[in-house]
């Protein structure tokens, strides 16, 4: 196996990160330490003016400053910046939608504080759409889609042979996580969330794991995700019980990482970036090791969010195992009776009738319909971190969207 080889880069206010990634998108700032080499030659560190801690809390902010930063995350935190495709893929125009709908997609766009709306249908446009200034060449950023990319970049380094099998243990790749609770749980649990690991992601509760982000960060440094999870109870045998846990997709980043011995980001480029013909440049935040945050915060067009739409559909252009998304959006958790044809997957939420999608906090988005190759994005400013009235809706204008198609 191979440790993960660059410098740990420097990290501008790291504590005040690790609170907002904590609380907002129940995301750290942490990663255990890498092995010193040279730094990344594709993956450029950027790095912002210094701050006050105190205006770095995404929880805090305004309304209008939600607006203004969200497309300017890497004026506030540190991050990779990898390079546009050296060819994007073109997104030609399609037939449009029926005048209704999108009279009611630029309805939910004025009134859900939403930046941007794009509809794809076999590869073409057929509904684009932008508010809050938002214009096509401006990146917003992801907060938990970023949880997806972050899984196809595992299904990479299982399609590049550094990763054995998603049935290996998770301790093969991070042995610093030897005689925890993670002893025994494989990579595929720690994909569906299903470790049995005990894990409260409450943002509200000062007393959840999340919340005790800061504090781990503060004792541990770089080491502080691996700290925090080791210490972690266990629950229920792996396998038998689904909880949220951001956390785990973090650690999903460092597994990677360390497989394939460099940052996420980087990866990203060669195995999304350039196949998936983004045509901006991606931002990613990095941890305090210099790694990437593998639970949020990585920074895009609206456009390449449809372009990762796209590569999702037509099975990852060869970059990741044969059927791998179909099988990472498929429901490999049923959330049972209670949300009938809801699910999760590898790191894809799954809806009913063999739709899935990524989702962040404040309104982002990628929806999919696979049997109506229609990809439905969309970024924004939504009133509420989580538990608001919007997704709810814009599922529903995307099943719409969906009815129309073909």
């Amino acid at each position: 196996m191979m440790r993960a080889g660059w410098q740990m880069a420097r990290w501008a206010s790291g504590i005040a990160l690790a609170a907002l990634l904590g609380a907002c998108a129940g995301s750290y700032d942490s990663a255990p330490a890498a092995t010193k080499g040279p730094p990344a030659p594709t993956a450029r560190l950027v790095q912002p003016p210094q701050r006050d801690q105190a205006d770095l809390k995404v929880l805090f902010w305004s309304d209008d400053q939600r607006s203004q930063r969200f497309r300017a995350m890497e004026q506030w935190f540190a991050g990779h910046e990898v390079p546009a495709a050296q060819s994007p893929r073109a997104l030609p125009k399609g037939a449009p939608l029926s005048a209704a709908l999108q009279a009611d997609l630029k309805a939910a766009i004025a009134e859900t504080q939403t930046a941007g709306i794009m509809v794809i249908e076999d590869g073409k446009v057929r509904f684009e759409e932008y508010g809050l200034g938002l214009r096509p060449q401006d990146r917003w950023t992801s907060f938990s889609v970023a949880k997806s990319f972050t899984s196809t970049l595992l299904g990479a380094a299982v399609k590049d042979g550094f990763i054995a099998s998603m049935d290996d243990t998770v301790t093969k790749y991070i042995p610093g996580l030897a005689g925890s609770a993670y002893e025994g749980v494989t990579v595929r649990q720690l994909a569906t969330m299903t470790s049995g690991v005990k894990w409260n992601e409450s943002y509200t509760d000062p007393n959840s794991d999340v919340a005790k982000t800061q504090s781990f960060v503060i004792e541990h440094g770089a080491n502080a995700i691996v700290a925090q999870m080791k210490a972690l109870p266990r629950e229920a045998e792996p396998g038998t019980k689904w909880v949220y846990k951001t956390g785990e997709t973090n650690l999903i980043g460092v597994l990677v990482e360390n497989a394939i011995g460099k940052p996420l980001a980087e990866y990203a480029k060669d195995k999304i970036v350039e196949p998936a013909g983004f045509s901006g440049d991606l931002f990613w935040m990095v941890d305090p090791r210099g790694g990437n945050i593998g639970g949020c915060c990585l920074s895009i067009t609206l456009g390449d969010y449809a372009r990762m739409g796209m590569f999702a559909l037509e099975g990852g252009g060869g970059m990741v195992p044969d059927g791998w998304f179909a099988e990472a959006g498929k429901a490999q958790v049923d959330f049972g009776p209670g949300a009938p044809g809801y699910g999760y997957g590898y790191q894809w939420w799954t809806f009913p009738g063999a739709t899935y999608g990524a989702q962040g906090i404040f309104g982002q988005g990628i929806t999919l319909y696979p049997q109506k190759g229609v990809v439905f994005a969309y970024v924004g400013n939504w009133s509420q971190a989580s538990g608001g009235p919007e997704r709810a809706r814009f599922l529903e204008l995307s099943g719409r969207v969906a009815a129309e198609a073909r």
